[in-house]
Parts: C-alpha cells; sequence; structure tokens
C-alpha cells in the first residue's frame, strides 16, 4: 500500500507544496498529505490533504476523500468530505455522499448520494439520486 505524506522528519514541511499524480499513472493506496494535491491519474485508496485536493478532468479517485476545499472535475466512487468549500465542476462526477460547509454544482456536474452541509452547530440534510445541475435559466 503506498502512503505519501510530504511531512519530512526532521525538517518543516511546506504547506504550499504541490503534491501531482499525473495522467497515466496509478496508485494502489492512501495519499496524505499536508499540501495541496491535483490527481489527473488514477487513484483507488483514500486521500486526506490538511490543503486543497483537485481531482483533473482525466482524475479519478476510488475512495474516501478528506481535504480543507476540494474542486472535482474527474470521477469520484467515495465519500467526500470537505471542510470549507467543495467545487464540483461542469464535467465532474460524485458517487457517494458529500459532506461541506459551503457547496457549487456547475451545469451539467453529476452528483449520486446525500449532502449534509453542516454550518456550526446547525446542519441540514439533503438527499439527492440521479441529479444533473440545471441548465441555467433564460431571461
Amino acid at each position: 500500500m503506498a502512503v505519501f505524506n510530504n511531512e519530512k522528519k526532521g525538517t518543516d514541511s511546506n504547506p504550499n507544496s504541490l503534491n501531482l499524480i499525473n495522467s497515466g499513472t496509478e496508485i494502489i493506496g492512501d495519499l496524505i498529505s499536508n499540501g495541496d494535491v491535483r490527481i489527473d491519474g488514477v487513484l483507488r485508496g483514500t486521500v486526506h490533504t490538511k490543503a486543497k485536493l483537485v481531482i483533473g478532468s482525466t482524475g479519478i479517485v476510488e475512495g474516501d476523500i478528506r481535504a480543507q476545499n476540494t474542486d472535482i472535475s474527474g470521477n469520484v466512487k467515495g465519500n467526500v468530505n470537505v471542510d470549507e468549500l467543495l467545487t464540483l465542476k461542469g464535467n465532474g462526477r460524485v458517487n457517494g455522499d458529500i459532506t461541506t460547509k459551503k457547496l457549487v454544482v456547475e451545469s451539467g456536474a453529476e452528483f449520486n448520494g446525500k449532502c449534509q452541509m453542516r454550518d456550526g452547530v446547525k446542519s441540514t440534510t439533503a438527499a439527492a439520486t440521479n441529479t444533473r445541475a440545471a441548465e441555467p435559466a433564460m431571461a
């Protein structure tokens, strides 16, 4: 099982560093990072970053995600837990439950699962099945 962690023992880690998994690369295992992560390849396992996660249009994650902020343009099969802002881009697909503080779903994005949005102590739960974001209304 591959575990990536950009925290080096004995030295200060740079939380502004970018970890990149390019298209054509497949990783089987968990990814753990303090810095930003971009996935354009395939990751089969969990992703946990204390910073921003970007899943590019060719990116595939089969496993649960935990991040501070996330942009999804590719495909995710697993639960997504984002502390701040989750943006589901127009060609993004999520099959799993979402928990986040703020959610942006662009036109054309697909989401199949439950969504829980939390704001401090209050929480609201909404269920969605085979939901496709509506096209913008024409005036």
